[in-house]
């Protein structure tokens, strides 16, 4: 990998910040685009705009081609078995709400088990305590161990036959901790519980492949991976999401519609009801384009590369703890830390003023913030345009910022 040539692809790189050249360290919440996509969806809107699978004129067919198109290029990015298996949602947030209400609903009794971690973010606690106040069914949580890893061990201990959906992210979005799905889905099944992914902090830094993960569910968002923001993706087993229901219902996801009955049409379309998110998906198709021809394996071997230059870097700052395994090879790219007597918000602040870019706050993982003893943290997340000149800069803000507090108390 060529970083320079790749942060050209990159416009919003190029800017300066409060006076310096723009550090951005906040991919985690959200990947920066590069033209490739942005031009994509541009083309879109000035060439071929026009709703799908409805019309028959020309920028109608081409519409239908570049939606379907997109759908194709996600199925093979995660290996599923069928196009039919993808479905396009919002986000993450969306995807996991849908397996929720429609499969964990229909499915859970009371007294069956819902089995989640205290890693995860809002969008796989929420959904589940409203299926689980619904059915009846107990939320459990897998606990920690004292790096913030899940053990098998404590996965075996926690799901039962009683348990009937295990829903886990697959590389925590404070800890950087990468989960062991492929054993936790193992357990699940040998259970008889589906297994539920929330891959929003994977998809867009490694490969995925859903059948060797025999994941029952898996949700991902476009805007982390260099796509558009509002497009998403729920891949599912076919014969599960055949026979769950649409939660939403009007155009587009029918088949016939009578006076007092209806029927939907068949996978996909049944769950993508209204115009679609046509351009988002075009523009996350292009996305995949871009981040497969510079090679998923690339990308995640760079950014081991920066959470291991950081995690060494940012050690000898006194005074600054950092969360999650210490071991960078057990760690995704990025880095939770706080500054002692220092507000993880103010920290932030100082950082912007540097033209530096982190998240600071719960991160959305407001019961692991709580584990970890902290109201709040700061978070540095890398991407496949960083480079150890940004990781320098970082450590450069963080002796400022620590330098600031001490002169004013």
């Amino acid at each position: 990998m060529d970083i320079n040539e790749i942060r050209k692809f990159f416009p919003i790189l190029d800017q300066e910040v409060n006076g310096s050249p723009l550090v951005y360290l906040d991919s985690a919440a959200t990947s920066q685009k590069p033209v490739q996509v942005i031009e994509a969806i541009d083309r879109y809107y000035r060439e071929y705009n026009s709703n799908v699978h409805r019309g028959v004129h020309t920028l109608g067919t081409r519409a239908t081609d570049g939606y379907e198109g997109a759908r194709e290029k996600v199925r093979k990015f995660i290996n599923a078995s069928s196009a039919q298996e993808i479905i396009f949602t919002r986000g993450t947030t969306t995807a996991i709400n849908t397996v929720a209400v429609s499969y964990a609903r229909a499915n859970l009794r009371e007294g069956d088990e819902i089995v989640i971690s205290y890693m995860e973010h809002h969008s796989n606690i929420i959904p589940w305590q409203q299926a689980a106040k619904a059915t009846g069914a107990v939320l459990k949580y897998v606990p920690l161990q004292e790096d913030g890893t899940i053990s098998l061990e404590a996965v075996r201990e926690t799901v039962t036959a009683n348990t009937k959906v295990v829903s886990i992210m697959q590389v925590s979005n404070v800890l950087g901790v990468m989960n062991p799905i492929k054993d936790i889905a193992r357990i699940a099944h040998e259970n008889g519980a589906v297994m539920v992914v929330d891959g929003a902090q994977s998809a867009p830094h490694m490969k995925i492949d859903v059948q060797d993960l025999d994941c029952d569910f898996l949700g991902f968002s476009g805007h982390k991976m260099c796509g558009p923001t509002g497009i998403g993706v729920l891949y599912g087993k076919k014969n599960l999401l055949e026979n769950m229901e649409p939660i939403e219902f009007g155009g587009e996801m029918i088949d016939f519609v009578g006076l007092q009955e209806s029927t939907w049409k068949e996978l996909p379309w049944k769950f993508e009801a209204g115009t679609p998110i046509i351009a988002g998906a075009i523009g996350l198709g292009a996305a995949i384009d871009f981040l497969e021809e510079i090679g998923l394996d690339n990308i995640e071997a760079h950014e081991h590369r920066l959470a291991a230059y950081a995690m060494e870097k940012m050690s000898g700052i006194e005074g600054l703890t950092i969360y999650g395994p210490k071991d960078p090879a057990k760690r995704a790219g990025l880095v939770t830390f706080n500054l002692d007597d220092v507000h993880p918000h103010d920290a932030a602040t100082v950082l912007d003023a540097e033209g530096i870019a982190v998240r600071a706050g719960h991160h959305c993982a407001q019961p692991l913030m709580k584990w970890l003893n902290a109201s709040a943290t700061a978070r540095a997340s890398f991407y496949l345009y960083n480079t150890e000149a940004d990781i320098d800069r970082l450590v450069e803000g963080l002796v400022k910022t620590k330098e600031y507090f001490s002169d004013v108390f």
